[in-house]
């Protein structure tokens, strides 16, 4: 789906957040930059610790801290920039105007309340409801995200359900506020491949339903290419390619993308050895010049060990930030 003619719902530009801990400081989010357009799921992948999570904990201010600030960028939503608005006024974006579902239902769910409990109080506080209403609409939310019972449900606490039904039941907080947004940061790493592939239908469904965008965070290509329009590659803090998903599958550009799709297992040559990006990911502490993935990359120059590569745009809605590309056109 191309939605280059349509104006962004949510823009980031230049987002630096900072870990603060006894060995020192460090960016963990490099100036990170894109557009999240209405009714499309862009996806985030790269590996543990390249900074995804952080970045959308970012986008909402919920960022931990002391261990971690945000030291610059903007957030552009509804012509309002989230990052300079007053703590007050932020709680009013949080829930109902941006949605997020956390990668672990039972950290996200207190376990002393019943789902209801917690359905409710997300209710009274974006949308007000009392009394029979209130219960009414729970009791919806729950019925909506395929919970069965749900008027039983709301009674339950969370080591009641299994660990899709908790999943749903984040998803219906998620969702109570009617947002705009929804941030997906690994929703489904903790559950088995028939309870992903339901709750990703599901999630696609509630998407078509409402209009939502999905700013959907994974590791796991196969939900990448079932879920999204476009992806974003980060690396070490820094997205360092974009592109509509056919197109990055297709046609990776960056050679970290490139070492990212070899490393999906291949069903049809099961007797070859598994690859494996040789070397590890840079530590946040230790800031080195240049292409921060120059040290794992089997085409690196000598100016990749000296410069950051700019962005360049290499085909429609695709980007790059790599010399080689910029050899390619010299």
């Amino acid at each position: 789906m191309d939605f280059s003619n349509s104006q962004p719902l949510l823009r980031v530009r230049g987002l630096k957040t900072q870990l603060n801990s006894k060995r020192g400081t460090g960016l963990a989010v490099k100036g990170v930059s894109f557009d999240l357009y209405p009714g499309e799921t862009l996806g985030l992948v790269g590996e543990s610790g390249s900074g995804k999570s952080l970045t959308c904990l970012s986008l909402l201010r919920l960022n931990p801290k002391p261990a971690s600030s945000i030291v610059g960028g903007q957030v552009m939503f509804e012509s309002e920039d989230l990052l300079n608005l007053p703590e007050a006024q932020m709680r009013a974006y949080r829930g109902k105007k941006i949605g997020m579902i956390l990668q672990d239902p039972m950290r996200a769910l207190n376990p002393v309340f019943t789902i209801g409990n917690q359905l409710f109080e997300s209710l009274r506080l974006h949308r007000g409801l009392q009394g029979a209403e209130l219960r009414e609409t729970a009791t919806h939310l729950l019925e909506r995200v395929q919970i069965p019972n749900p008027e039983q449900g709301l009674s339950a606490y969370p080591h009641h359900f299994s660990g899709g039904m908790r999943q749903r039941a984040v998803g219906a907080i998620a969702m109570s506020g009617s947002p705009s947004i929804l941030i997906a940061d690994e929703p489904t790493t903790a559950l088995d491949v028939t309870v992903q592939a339901a709750f990703l239908d599901l999630l696609k469904r509630i998407q078509r339903e409402e209009g939502l965008s999905i700013l959907f965070v994974t590791h796991d290509f196969a939900v990448v290419a079932r879920m999204c329009d476009r992806v974003a590659v980060m690396y070490a803090g820094r997205i360092v390619e974009t592109a509509p998903t056919a197109v990055l599958f297709d046609q990776p550009r960056h050679p970290y993308t490139e070492s990212l799709l070899k490393s999906v297992p291949d069903v049809d040559h099961k007797d070859e050895r598994l690859y494996a990006i040789p070397g590890q990911p840079p530590s946040v502490f230790s800031e080195a010049k240049g292409c921060a993935f120059a040290p794992r990359c089997p085409y690196a120059m000598a100016r990749c060990r000296e410069e950051v590569p700019p962005q360049r745009t290499v085909g429609p809605a695709h980007t790059v930030s790599c010399w080689r590309e910029e050899a390619k056109h010299a």
